[in-house]
């Protein structure tokens, strides 16, 4: 059982009142949640403003222009919060949403990380859910995007099997997935000077790893860490090595 200490940690941006200190933004990816992001949470706090917006994946809003919809959920919640650079580190979907951030708006972001990011290609879902009745089954679905099937918990796979219980969901979902798959960022990707830490999975199914390699040829300033052992999500599967370049590359 999680604790109500874990819980907090999970679902609550950790911020710093110091200005000095640096704001660090985590973006879940399609089927992620906050608390894949709780062992990054809990080594960067303190040295940082840790930031983790809940993207609005599932709103009505988004059936039309649905990435750039994210895109603009960034920027309100970067203004709200009253940031003016910040690094952008995303998994999946927040990968990609983190490009197109920087892509619109290159004066706002200091740093990006990208873990498993779609941009180019990725091996998901072919736009169906069949069998979502089916807990074995989505729970089969969710094991194949980790290498490691020992971090995958009932609670992550409850939580999608009741995801894709809603129509709605399901099918908001299937709609950003096939928007990110039709949208291929290899024309304007030389356009981010910014610096780029590319963290990879050299087990990862989904956007496999001649995908990182790519995407270290297209951005004019990036590097790439192979982890082997490791799927689609790095900081939950190799959490130790994944923070150990993310601090490696904030604090260069």
């Amino acid at each position: 059982m999680i604790t109500n200490e874990i819980n907090e940690l999970y679902n609550s941006s950790l911020v710093v009142q110091n200005a000095e200190i640096k704001d660090v933004i985590l973006l879940h990816g399609l089927f992620g949640s906050l608390s894949n992001w709780y062992t990054v949470k809990k080594e960067l706090s303190g040295a940082y403003n840790i930031y983790t917006p809940k993207l609005p994946l599932y709103e009505v809003s988004l059936r039309e222009g649905k990435l750039d919809a994210l895109v603009r959920f960034l920027d309100s919640y970067i203004v709200e919060n009253g940031m003016e650079r910040a690094t952008l580190v995303g998994n999946s979907l927040g990968g990609h949403i983190a490009l197109l951030y920087t892509l619109k708006y290159p004066q706002k972001v200091e740093r990006l990380v990208l873990a498993g990011s779609s941009g180019l290609y990725e091996n998901s879902f072919n736009g169906t859910f069949p069998r979502v009745k089916d807990y074995d089954y989505i729970a089969d679905k969710v094991k194949q995007t980790f290498y490691k099937k020992e971090v995958v918990s009932d609670e992550l796979i409850a939580e999608v099997f009741e995801t894709v219980q809603s129509k709605v969901k399901t099918l908001s979902i299937i709609a950003l997935a096939r928007a990110a798959q039709k949208q291929n960022l290899t024309a304007v990707l030389h356009q981010i000077k910014a610096p780029v830490l590319l963290i990879w999975g050299l087990q990862d199914e989904v956007t496999p790893p001649h995908v990182a390699v790519q995407f270290e040829k297209l951005l004019p300033n990036a590097e790439l860490c192979f982890i082997d052992e490791c799927g689609h999500v790095p900081m939950m599967e190799q959490p130790e090595l994944f923070n150990k370049y993310l601090k490696e590359f904030l604090e260069s």
